[in-house]
């Protein structure tokens, strides 16, 4: 393509010198002395008229490709016949046009290259030294070179001429050959390396615009360049509105970290995103420089790391759990042991005939506690050793269904609406009677926050890996240190709880592969959701 540019405004300047060279020759005709130029004037004219039509088809032809290389070689060999005919039409020896045969020579180096310049400068040699020599022997005087001047030169003189003349040809001919082959390779390191810097750059966008985290990029002073479209997703706003906005304005949290300094800084925050979610992002703020290696800005990679952090104080929680289950599990048994002999012990003492009034209703106490404690061990057992899950595929709607018409008559639930909205058609894979007691703890916990009456949703998803299942209920929410400690056992906000439903519920998803965890919706309230994998 460079050298097809290189011809086309080759010819264009041919179109308009031999434009102007056509007027001017034109003009001259018409002034008072016309006798003087009379003898090569017509065929000046006539020459240039065609130099000018030649440049015009060639100029056609050049739009069709296929005629690059042909049309490059036929300007090169009519420059050289246009400059020939010319010396020929004004005086041959006497003519002032034979500096032409250097732009010939320069020109064939340009389009053609090292070598093609010096067959040209050879041929002009040839042509010009011919002109002399014909026109110093006579051979051109039917075309009206007188003889006359070629011998008022001198033979000595003639020959330093080509000489000097053949000399000029040869060193343009090497100098331009020499300054096009550096051009030709300049020009085509150049295109490499702007191709591979156009690559480069779409490399760049695409990595930026695919990223699966947020990148910014902004000046010294905090203003956005960049902003992919990860960002405009969890910020809320597009690339055209945040260009060129302080840092602040958009990430408020981000304020006050662009000190000029060579020091990367990672961290992290709370955010609210554009739909109402409090999230956690972690960030990275790193400096670059430009060509000169001087400061320029800022690059900020941040990602939300909600579900991380979420995972890592499940993690601990279940550790947690983990540890109390196992001292749970050989306190019960130890107070088990102790506890069977204090009820024997009541029970053979109550039996006996000669007891008072006020020691039975003591014993019968003993007796009641002793039982509740009994009850009490047995739930502690069943959390700390829970039973392998017999598992079998369900729908889940039809469940939920029945278990709502269990409660139907709970005292709990009075003033409370129950909403079955999980599809019609979504199964899962539990153990039908320990996922009973999950559904029932989670209902009457959220039953228990509405005292007041309100309504509980139960609602399902479905993802490629997991099935979850939420149950939310419209109270007053739950603090986030009740969130942190809310599945572990004996912990509980209830006067007479016992703090081990929802632990127990707990160990059973935990048991079922799946997860357990309860937050708080913008809306307001608390939901539990519950995710297990797909079978």
């Amino acid at each position: 393509m460079g050298s097809e540019r290189r011809l086309r405004l080759f010819i264009y300047a041919r179109i308009i010198v031999s434009f102007l060279f056509l007027a001017a020759t034109l003009l001259f005709e018409y002034q008072d002395s016309p006798a003087e130029i009379e003898r090569f004037q017509p065929g000046v004219i006539r020459l240039m008229a065609f130099s000018f039509v030649f440049s015009i088809v060639s100029l056609l032809f050049l739009n069709k490709q296929k005629y690059t290389q042909f049309l490059t070689y036929l300007q090169v060999i009519w420059d050289v016949l246009f400059v020939t005919v010319l010396v020929l039409f004004t005086g041959g020896i006497l003519s002032p046009y034979s500096f032409l045969y250097l732009l010939s020579i320069m020109i064939a180096g340009m389009l053609l290259g090292r070598r093609q310049s010096l067959y040209t400068a050879s041929l002009c040699g040839i042509l010009y030294g011919t002109i002399l020599d014909f026109q110093y022997f006579g051979y051109l005087s039917f075309i009206g070179l007188s003889q006359e001047d070629a011998h008022r030169f001198g033979a000595l003189r003639l020959f330093y001429t080509i000489s000097f003349n053949l000399i000029a040809f040869g060193l343009t001919a090497f100098i331009t050959g020499v300054l096009a082959e550096r051009a030709r390779l300049s020009e085509e390191a150049l295109q490499r390396s702007s191709i591979d810097y156009f690559e480069l750059a779409q490399l760049n966008s695409a990595i930026v615009a695919h990223s699966e985290s947020g990148l910014l990029t902004t000046t010294l002073s905090g203003r956005i360049r960049v902003f992919n479209p990860y960002a405009e997703a969890i910020v809320g706003i597009s690339q055209s509105e945040a260009y060129d906005k302080q840092i602040e304005t958009v990430i408020p949290q981000l304020s006050g970290l662009f000190i000029p300094n060579h020091d990367s800084i990672k961290r992290e925050f709370e955010f609210q995103a554009s739909d109402g979610t409090v999230m956690t992002l972690g960030y990275h703020v790193s400096p670059f420089n430009d060509s000169k290696g001087l400061l320029a800005g800022y690059i900020v990679n941040f990602r939300d790391i909600t579900n991380i952090r979420r995972m890592e104080a499940a993690l601990i929680k279940a550790d947690r759990l983990a540890a109390l289950g196992e001292l749970s599990a050989r306190m019960a048994h130890e107070i088990r042991n102790p506890l069977a002999a204090l009820c024997g012990s009541v029970q053979l003492l109550s039996s006996a005939a000669d007891i008072r009034e006020p020691d039975a209703r003591l014993l019968a106490i003993v007796t009641r506690e002793a039982e509740r404690l009994d009850a009490l061990i047995t739930e502690f057992l069943l959390y700390a050793r829970p039973a392998t899950p017999q598992l079998k595929k369900i729908n889940l709607h039809a469940y939920i269904d029945e278990e709502l018409l269990f409660l139907a008559q709970d005292s709990h639930f009075v003033n409370i609406t129950l909403q079955n909205l999980v599809p019609k058609t979504t199964e899962v894979t539990i153990d039908p009677n320990q996922f009973h007691q999950v559904i029932i703890n989670l209902l009457r916990n959220a039953a228990d926050a509405m005292q007041d009456g309100g309504g509980i949703r139960i609602e399902c998803w479905l993802t490629a890996a997991a099935v979850s299942i939420s149950i939310t209920d419209t109270g007053a929410g739950i603090t986030e240190d009740a969130a942190r400690h809310l599945f572990e056992p004996f912990w509980t906000t209830k006067p007479s709880g016992t703090g081990l439903g929802l632990a127990i519920s707990y160990r059973i998803i935990e048991a079922h592969g799946g997860t357990l965890s309860v937050e708080s919706p913008p809306a307001g309230g608390c939901r539990f959701v519950i995710t297990l994998p797909v079978h």
